[in-house]
């Protein structure tokens, strides 16, 4: 008998010939009909929910330009102008006294200077030899670059490893012998002889030799350095920094001085001049320290303006000494000094005139230079009148959209399409609320600003949405009657904004009636979830079954047409013998 091993009887029709696969998958999908309709009443719910989540976020929208206009304070808010912007600048911070001042600039106001002694790097050179001084390394206030110079229209060529006397002996060379140069540590200069009028420089030179050697002409055959040309190092270490005194930390490398009581710590061997002030400038002394080329010195400058002095003490070392910065002298600074309104004078450490010194609260003045100029300081109607149009467009906004999803439309064939929250009680109540709140008249109040009409801004008509109507009127209100808009919109028992705002919130807020519409109908899509899974389960379960009885089926029919197989051989050979 033939056996069926290896025969797939999961393949449908394998056996029997017919095609149970289509039908159990037929099968199945009869059965997930109630599936799909569940499907279907999910997508609808979950476009209502998405649909209430863009309504939501447009009253989000509207409740943050409501508290903008329930905040007293943004009435309160202020605008200063200057008459002449060349002479000060101004800024105004809420609730400043409103008015007109006038501001007179006799003094602007400037910073002390503690100026350290001129000099205080060493000579080029100890002696007058500088044979062995090499000249791009030698200590000038700028380092010398290698290159060409033009002495008489001859150029001179520098190496950056040339000697300063070597390039003195370029010099004699180029010339022929007609210029000479020398160096003489007691004046620290460089010198220049020719028995007729030297000419330096061409725009061709790329060394500043000349410059760096302080070296000009002067229509003589004798130039001379225009000053000292040795210099202090700003990067090299203390120790080594050219100074004329010798910088001492104590000899333990803790060298301490105090600037305005702040002490600043520095070794001779690991720190340098740039190390020092960069460390001051970082510090809470209150001053910038500063070196000045030209004058090889320091100066220490007040970050603060005004007349007032810079303390200071060598504590460990000598660096304050031998830096010129103790024995320099103080350049006072100057305090601004001003009248308001003709009134008398005042004095202020700052050019930023600020209630300490004028006595107007909220207002500064920045003085830009000496003269006159007036401030106006009025209310800032600007921004209330954009914080209002704010409102209203955002209160237009929620109503179209809510008139929108509420609307049903009718196509040319006259179809008609209900909105996705057309027949939603909640959606008309929103709606219709709003529209109340926004209309209220506040009698309550006092003035003759109770509504929104009273600004200009009318309902449309045809629909929920406002516009103003009237731009004058509104603007007129802000000009005119400014405290009884801010009553309009802030008042805490009769305010529009305030009611608005507790609306908004029982609305939209954790709590509110639209957050929970929302979480129900997150709940239902869900639960809709579950039930489509159990019952897709099911589904599934009797798929699994019935695939099984034709697997079963087509295993049975396998087996009986292999028997049929076996008896048709054997039946069909025995004839033939016989027959034979």
């Amino acid at each position: 008998m033939s056996s069926t091993t290896g025969v797939d009887l999961s393949l449908s029709g394998l056996a029997s010939g017919f095609d149970w696969k289509t039908l159990v998958s037929q099968l199945a999908n009869v059965e997930r009909a109630p599936e799909q309709q569940l499907q279907a009443q999910q997508s609808t719910i979950n476009q209502e929910n998405a649909t209430w989540g863009n309504v939501k976020s447009l009253l989000t929208t509207l409740q943050t330009n409501v508290d903008a206009l329930k905040d007293p304070t943004l009435f309160d808010s202020r605008t200063a102008q200057v008459a002449d912007p060349t002479v000060a600048s101004a800024s105004v911070t809420t609730g400043a006294p409103l008015g007109n001042y006038t501001f007179n600039l006799t003094q602007l106001a400037t910073a002390a200077q503690q100026v350290g002694t001129s000099h205080i790097g060493g000579p080029l050179s100890p002696t007058n030899s500088v044979s062995t001084l090499v000249a791009t390394t030698a200590p000038f206030a700028t380092a010398v670059s290698a290159g060409t110079f033009t002495v008489n229209g001859h150029q001179v060529t520098i190496a950056s490893t040339d000697t300063l006397q070597q390039v003195f002996n370029n010099i004699s060379t180029a010339t022929g012998g007609a210029v000479t140069a020398s160096y003489s540590t007691s004046t620290d200069t460089i010198s220049l002889a020719s028995a007729s009028p030297i000419v330096l420089g061409s725009a061709t030179d790329t060394s500043n030799f000349l410059q760096a050697a302080k070296l000009y002409n002067n229509g003589t055959g004798a130039v001379t350095s225009a000053g000292r040309v040795g210099s202090a190092q700003l990067n090299l270490a203390l120790n080594q920094a050219n100074l004329a005194t010798a910088v001492s930390d104590g000899g333990a490398g803790a060298g301490a001085f105090t600037i305005n009581g702040v002490t600043i710590n520095f070794s001779a061997t690991g720190d340098s001049l740039q190390n020092v002030m960069d460390r001051i400038n970082s510090s809470s002394a209150g001053v910038t320290a500063s070196y000045d080329a030209s004058n090889d010195r320091l100066v220490l400058t007040n970050q603060s303006t005004g007349d007032m002095g810079i303390s200071l003490q060598d504590v460990t070392g000598n660096f304050l000494a031998a830096t010129g910065l103790a024995g320099g002298s103080l350049t006072r600074g100057q305090n601004l000094l001003y009248t308001i309104n003709g009134g008398t004078q005042i004095v202020s450490q700052s050019n930023a005139i600020s209630s300490a010194s004028s006595g107007l609260s909220g207002l500064t003045v920045t003085a830009l230079k000496t003269g006159s100029t007036s401030v106006t300081v009025s209310s800032d109607t600007t921004q209330i009148s954009q914080a209002i149009s704010n409102f209203v467009t955002a209160f237009n906004q929620a109503e179209s959209l809510i008139a929108t999803q509420t609307a049903s439309t009718t196509d040319a064939s006259g179809k008609v399409t209900a909105g996705i929250l057309a027949g939603q009680g909640d959606a008309n109540d929103i709606a219709s609320s709003l529209r109340q709140l926004a209309n209220t008249v506040q009698n309550a109040l006092s003035g003759t600003v109770k509504s929104l009409n009273d600004l200009g801004i009318v309902s449309n008509g045809n629909d929920n949405t406002l516009s103003l109507g009237n731009s004058s009127q509104l603007n007129a209100a802000l000009a005119s009657n400014l405290s009884a808009v801010k009553s309009l919109f802030s008042d805490p028992t009769n305010g529009l904004a305030v009611a608005m705002d507790t609306y908004l919130t029982n609305t939209i807020g954790t709590n509110g009636t639209l957050v929970t519409t929302q979480n129900n109908l997150t709940a239902q899509s869900s639960a809709i979830d579950t039930q489509v899974a159990n019952m897709e389960r099911l589904v599934q379960q009797d798929s699994d079954r019935m695939t099984a009885e034709f697997v079963a089926m087509e295993t049975t029919r396998s087996s009986l047409n292999a028997q049929l197989q076996y008896l048709t051989q054997q039946f069909g050979g025995s004839s033939a013998t016989t027959a034979g």
